[in-house]
């Protein structure tokens, strides 16, 4: 709570052009594709330099609310799930990195998510989506002896379930908690066996969806996350051990 003998704090010019940024923004009623004023014009109406400018943009840009690009003017962004979600990557990597107890709250979090989306895809999935699985597994199957590949085909696998849903929330939410986790998952990948025992999981999911069992999708999706959960505390374990 602030008194009248708190100092007063100086705000940086760019947060200032910010500000009357989004003023514009919001009372001109600019939508996706619009066009801002140019810097040279921001630069006369504000009466600040480029690096103000050029500052706050960018700013908003990482909000997401500006797109900008060489040698146009800003434009105001579509909307999109997934730019929010990318924009906050850095932060939870950094959260992440030093902090454990943030990490085991990001695992519960995905599994109570990735269950309720194979519920969702029980109910919900075509022929067509369950195809699409079984050929996304095949490829994960060929790329074995390449544990880099072999972890994109299974982030491809879980973000191809959340799909099956439909809600674009869902789509981005799986793609930000698989992002976030993958760093910390590259090792589980190098467990002997693991590969063969995750890839019969995954079709183990895909029966479940394909047979519209909803609370058996929903188990195997739980035992296949905790099992790899509790490998790579193990194996954590054993590193350290070794250490």
């Amino acid at each position: 709570m602030t008194t009248e003998h708190d100092p007063i704090k100086r705000r940086k010019l760019s947060d200032e052009v910010q500000e009357r940024l989004l003023a514009i923004i919001e009372n001109d009623r600019l939508g996706p594709g619009d066009p801002l004023p140019s810097e040279r014009d921001l630069m006369t109406a504000f009466g600040v330099g480029r690096p103000a400018i050029r500052e706050a943009m960018q700013s908003l840009q990482r909000m997401g609310l500006v797109e900008i690009r060489h040698g146009e003017r800003a434009r105001i962004a579509e909307p999109s799930f997934g730019r929010m979600v990318e924009q906050m990557s850095d932060s939870m990597r950094h959260i992440l990195s030093h902090s454990p107890a943030s990490l085991a709250h990001l695992k519960e979090a995905r599994a109570t998510f990735e269950m309720e989306m194979a519920r969702i895809a029980a109910q919900r999935a075509s022929p067509a989506d369950v195809a699409r699985l079984r050929r996304t597994i095949d490829s994960q199957e060929a790329q074995r002896s390449n544990p880099a590949n072999f972890l994109q085909f299974d982030a491809r696998f879980h973000r191809e379930i959340a799909a099956i849903s439909g809600n674009p929330i869902f789509t981005s939410l799986s793609e930000g908690l698989l992002r976030w986790l993958q760093s910390f998952h590259v090792g589980l990948m190098r467990v002997q066996g693991l590969e063969k025992l995750t890839l019969a999981e995954h079709r183990q999911i895909v029966d479940e969806i394909e047979a519209g069992n909803v609370a058996g999708a929903a188990k195997a999706m739980s035992d296949h996350l905790y099992r790899a959960n509790d490998l790579y505390h193990q194996d954590n374990l054993s590193r350290n051990d070794a250490g």
